[in-house]
């Protein structure tokens, strides 16, 4: 699980509340496939406005040009955002993420290698509404600040704990990585973090700097699926 902070900005959030307030949800069940529509009780932002169409795409932008996001996933392909409400009670029980998802509007396919949850409200709005996550080494449960996002595996089994107070909204999506096998991504962003801690305390030869870059792109190559 990897945690961005600070993915948006406050004015961003400020701006994807203020549309969301406006525009018409619909049942979530509605998009769900297969056992998860059996666990899925929350709101979805209508995918067919136009509105959230907009939003969509600005999301895809920001998450498109992102160092972290792109050192995390090195995506592929990101499955245009949907944006889910929990008001109280709502709850969305465990369930994996399809291996496989068809763009919308286009033949294009996508294998969902990792998820993505934007908060795009302080974790002091609403009591409950936790994101679990079964790890290995447990569950995991996540809350963060507008404006955070969280990366996991779409393989992971995971949920939303029911909201007891106040209203929980974000964006949710899911990417395909140009590297598949999810070991090698992970040790792939653990070489590129190492190499930009480097570059930014500047107390690495440029000659160690080649060196590493050389390893990581190489390895990259290796294993990329493009």
């Amino acid at each position: 699980m990897i945690i961005i902070d600070d993915l948006l900005t406050k004015s961003d959030v400020a701006q994807f509340r203020q549309q969301l307030s406006s525009v018409p949800f619909v049942d979530g069940k509605n998009t769900a496939m297969g056992m998860a529509a059996g666990v899925k009780n929350n709101g979805q932002a209508d995918a067919q406005d136009s509105r959230v169409q907009q939003l969509a795409n600005l999301l895809l932008s920001k998450l498109g040009n992102h160092p972290k996001v792109i050192s995390a996933a090195l995506p592929q392909r990101i499955f245009p955002p949907c944006f889910n409400r929990y008001s109280e009670s709502q709850t969305y029980g465990y369930h994996v993420d399809a291996a496989i998802m068809r763009i919308p509007n286009t033949p294009d396919v996508l294998r969902s290698d990792m998820s993505m949850t934007i908060f795009l409200t302080d974790k002091d709005e609403y009591e409950g509404g936790e994101l679990v996550i079964q790890t290995g080494f447990g569950e995991q449960k996540v809350k963060c600040d507008a404006g955070s996002a969280i990366l996991y595996p779409s393989s992971s089994l995971h949920k939303v704990t029911p909201v007891t107070k106040g209203e929980r909204i974000a964006a949710i999506t899911w990417l395909q990585s140009m590297v598949s096998d999810q070991q090698m991504r992970e040790t792939l962003f653990q070489l590129d973090q190492s190499i930009q801690s480097l570059v930014n305390a500047g107390t690495a030869e440029r000659e160690q700097l080649d060196g590493l870059h050389h390893v990581y792109h190489n390895l990259v190559r290796k294993f990329s699926q493009v």
